[in-house]
């Protein structure tokens, strides 16, 4: 990659060795800042906004953003490429929505791609086609979420309908390398067999996706609200119990997909 791409910047607020999870093998994953959603569970609330902030965490006040080149990040991903190459692993790059910066997000896909880094990316599908165009030729594998079918019920949780979220879909399905699904399954959202059918059926409806996630919601990024000092809209809701879970994967087998339950 020439070096002026090395030099693009953007806005990132942690990076994550040696994952195991979103994607193949061995990962390291980069997380991006900045998210056009506003998830009512989101795990990562101080991804959602652009702004380098201030979060308690355990009493002390962090700095959560910094802004880097994709040269700064590559050379932290090349650190690890011996435990890509045994496990199939690679970059992963999440956030926040790594759609809404698009220049470094793109320059830093085609450099790992460069340095024969396999690549990953995790998105809502929340962006203009033309923006996805520009990812299709340096990412893998997308690990993109369903959350809805209903869009006014998408928007109520997520301030965003999801019309253009399935035209993405669609998109991506016909021109991506590959395209896993995945649905965070939400109690009073989206977790009726209902609900996960519809979404199922139309994973299902999109050329060459075979496979569905389903991710069970959970509380851990609660106390990251109270260190944003914003309120968490979910209250006490319980998480999914794994017979409720077991029943939603079969739900997704009957449409003849694959079905994982992640973490």
């Amino acid at each position: 990659m020439e070096q002026n791409h090395l030099s693009v910047t953007g806005r990132i607020f942690d990076i994550q060795r040696f994952s195991t999870h979103d994607g193949p093998g061995v990962r390291t994953i980069v997380f991006l800042k900045g998210c056009p959603l506003r998830c009512r569970w989101c795990c990562n609330p101080e991804s959602q906004s652009y702004e380098i902030q201030q979060m308690r965490q355990k009493g002390v006040m962090k700095t959560v953003g910094r802004d880097v080149t994709v040269g700064e990040v590559l050379e932290e991903v090349l650190r690890d490429r011996p435990y890509y190459r045994r496990s199939g692993g690679g970059l992963t790059l999440s956030g926040g929505e790594s759609l809404w910066q698009p220049d470094f997000a793109v320059a830093l896909l085609a450099a790992a791609h460069e340095n024969g880094i396999n690549t990953a990316l995790e998105t809502t599908g929340f962006a203009e086609p033309q923006v996805i165009e520009r990812f299709l030729p340096h990412v893998d594998l997308f690990l993109m979420d369903i959350k809805h079918m209903d869009s006014r019920k998408h928007e109520e949780f997520t301030t965003r309908p999801n019309e253009k979220i399935l035209q993405n879909a669609r998109l991506i399905a016909q021109k991506a390398k590959k395209l896993i699904i995945r649905v965070p399954v939400i109690p009073g959202f989206n977790d009726s067999e209902e609900e996960i059918r519809a979404i199922a059926t139309f994973a299902a409806s999109l050329p060459n996706v075979d496979e569905i996630h389903l991710l069970p919601y959970h509380r851990m990024g609660r106390d990251k609200y109270d260190g944003l000092d914003r309120p968490y809209l979910m209250g006490e809701v319980p998480p999914p119990t794994p017979a409720q879970m077991e029943r939603l994967l079969e739900v997704c087998r009957k449409q003849g997909l694959t079905t994982h339950l992640g973490g």
